[in-house]
């Protein structure tokens, strides 16, 4: 895993995406490895980076890492948030002018687990206010007060937006999973940095200027946390697959069709889990941990003989995408470790190394750095995706390596 995060992940992204031209990271490199020197820059792709070197900073302590970090970080204070409206663009153009200026929460939430990280890693103030200030974003312009939930986006002035579609492969309803899961991601690190660096809120004015205490900051972010641990658990898990539903209304019915991902499925598995285990508070475990072992097996649904996992289906019309993406993979390693770790299931450890060989033998470019995008069934790879670009980030894989890494297996 350490030689693999090092020296085939984040060299690549640490060598070859740096724009040393219009400063921050390139935009994209195409899945035959030609670089896009003037493509857009994505607010998800520069926040995943930021997220990638500053966990590694922090786990591995190395200079470099913090340098690349530090350059995401600006980068993105500097060019993506938006001065006049608040919150983040969607995207930049090349040189760092707003592209598209829409305010999607996903990528906002994004931009909260990068800087949470840097903050974890650095203790730097920076950092953490505009964490807090994005949080402050979310909950002021995304949050249902009627059904609970987050929506999915608005305009840049914060107004209803007709699509809020995430991308064009998703359906256009007002909330959905996925956001969900990369909202309470960035809430579960705002929430730990709070617990594991109280400094940043000694002796130091709240970043807002509604003269809020920092303990009812502290107790605002401890109750979002445990409202999405509930949505999770209570709107967006499906009781009777126990599969996580994909699309809802703004009252949460189901919307969309019976769709499965079952990436998504064990990725939200350890991601609950983890939020539970930060709240730390054992009632909630007590109803989280059930789902999460439930939601895990669902996913088993997805595996393969090789090793490998699926990465969703559509039960309505019978497709099945059954090509290898790199970031289900990278997710099934640590979905299925987790539950070896957390309730001793050594069928879980079996599917998790698995995946892990299925990894190293088919999705790592050894010879250039980084993962391919996917292979198909048949074992081909997919180099009509981005090797690396709007949505393939350093974030699945690095993160997979750091989290294994870290728990010592």
């Amino acid at each position: 895993m350490l030689d693999v995060v090092e020296h085939n992940i984040l060299s690549f992204w640490f060598d070859k995406m740096q724009d040393r031209r219009q400063r921050g990271f390139y935009g994209q490199m195409r899945g035959d490895g030609i670089l896009v020197p003037d493509a857009p820059k994505g607010c998800i792709l520069n926040a995943r980076i930021l997220w990638s070197f500053s966990a590694a900073y922090r786990v591995l302590h190395k200079p470099d890492y913090l340098m690349a970090a530090t350059r995401a970080k600006d980068y993105i204070l500097e060019h993506f948030i938006d001065k006049v409206y608040g919150g983040t663009y969607w995207s930049l153009d090349a040189e760092g002018y707003p592209l598209d200026t829409k305010k999607q929460f996903y990528a906002i939430g994004f931009v909260i687990y990068g800087l949470t990280e840097y903050a974890r890693a650095t203790g730097d103030p920076e950092a953490f206010d505009y964490a807090i200030m994005l949080y402050d974003c979310i909950e002021q312009h995304s949050w249902d007060e009627q059904y609970g939930g987050y929506i999915e986006a608005c305009t840049r002035e914060w107004e209803t937006i007709a699509d809020m579609r995430l991308s064009d492969l998703d359906a256009n309803y007002p909330k959905s999973q996925n956001t969900h899961l990369h909202i309470i991601e960035p809430y579960t690190n705002l929430f730990r940095l709070m617990k594991e660096r109280p400094e940043l809120m000694q002796n130091r004015p709240y970043p807002l200027s509604n003269g809020e205490d920092w303990s009812v900051v502290s107790k605002r972010v401890e109750q979002s946390l445990r409202q999405l641990i509930d949505i999770f658990c209570d709107k967006i898990l499906n009781p009777t697959t126990h599969h996580l539903d994909l699309f809802f209304d703004m009252d949460w019915k189901r919307g969309a069709g019976w769709l499965e991902s079952y990436g998504h499925d064990i990725e939200c598995s350890w991601l609950i889990h983890e939020a539970a285990l930060v709240l730390g508070d054992k009632q909630v475990l007590q109803k989280v941990e059930p789902i999460v072992r439930l939601v895990a097996k669902a996913s088993e649904k997805g595996l393969n003989a090789d090793g490998s996992m699926t990465h969703e289906a559509n039960l309505d019309t019978g497709h099945v995408d059954a090509d290898r993406h790199w970031w289900v993979q990278a997710e099934a390693v640590v979905g299925f470790l987790n539950i070896y770790q957390h309730f001793g299931d050594k069928d879980a450890l079996q599917k998790g190394l698995r995946c892990w060989q299925y990894i190293k033998d088919n999705l790592i470019d050894w010879n250039h750095g980084e993962w391919f995008w996917s292979r198909d069934p048949e074992g081909n790879i997919n180099l009509r995706d981005d090797h690396a670009g709007f949505w393939k980030c350093p974030y699945h894989n690095s993160r997979m390596c750091l989290e294994i890494i870290e728990r010592e297996f």
